[in-house]
């Protein structure tokens, strides 16, 4: 979403055209982020404040795609230390999980490690003591910085990841967010589609477009957001499509339908 339909609170001119035009087409469209800070209620309440109409069911975050590998591949992990902000906590919880304390006798099954926003360092000292007592550490997705519009840089949850392993000399044990394929194969089975049917439009070469190539889905890069053009020739997969921003995009599709 950040960086192809908006930046930070700023939703792009062209977007809501865009997403209605998708409705004349006769075109389904799901919101797809790494982003899982912000709950589905978080996000839809943004998206709506901004103009955007949303339907439930129609987020897919990254903890989505977490707690599906979870129930289909560590069904006995119950409790999680939670390095992830009160929004993703509440996510935690609904999808029927424990969260514990910053506490060494709270004994997690596993360590479940997100973009927080309220990251203090004794529970970053946590999540690393136990990891090395042996507890499965699972990471939301790889993104090292969240975009903004702000003036600053947002550390996001491969750069905690990367101070969890140097501490701990462990690497995490999961990534389902993108670029792994099994999130965008995650949503097709919630939409009932084959990947080949699915085009993933996005602003980043090495989640976007990378998850859409393993996946077999259509790469749709747009230069809205983080890419640039010579990121895209300089890509070792290139894109399936490049485009300006949306509107490019709705120019073909409704060229083609």
């Amino acid at each position: 979403m950040d960086g192809t339909i908006y930046s930070g609170n700023r939703l792009f001119p062209y977007s809501k055209g865009f997403l209605e035009g998708l409705k004349r087409l006769g075109l389904t469209y799901s919101f797809l982020t790494n982003n899982c800070s912000k709950s589905l209620s978080d996000y839809e309440a943004h998206l709506r404040h901004m103009g955007v109409p949303v339907e439930s069911g129609q987020i897919y975050t990254s903890a989505h795609a977490t707690f599906e590998y979870l129930k289909s591949t560590h069904p006995s992990v119950k409790r999680l230390f939670l390095v992830g902000t009160t929004s993703l906590a509440e996510e935690v919880r609904s999808a029927g999980y424990e969260t514990t304390h910053d506490d060494p006798d709270d004994e997690p099954d596993a360590v479940l490690v997100a973009f927080d926003l309220d990251l203090t360092y004794a529970s970053l000292c946590r999540a690393a003591w136990w990891i090395k007592q042996g507890k499965p550490f699972i990471a939301t997705h790889p993104d090292f910085v969240c975009p903004t519009d702000q003036r600053t840089v947002l550390i996001d949850c491969g750069s905690v990841c990367a101070a969890l392993t140097a501490a701990t000399g462990i690497q995490p044990l999961a990534v389902p967010g993108k670029p792994d394929a099994q999130m965008l194969l995650g949503l097709c089975q919630r939409v009932e589609c084959r990947p080949e049917e699915l085009m993933m439009v996005g602003d980043r070469i090495y989640t976007d477009m990378e998850m859409a190539r393993r996946a077999g889905a259509i790469g749709a890069l747009v230069l809205s957001g983080e890419a640039t053009a010579s990121d895209a020739e300089a890509a070792p997969h290139p894109p399936d499509l490049i485009l300006r921003d949306l509107t490019e995009l709705q120019a073909l599709l409704e060229s083609t339908r």
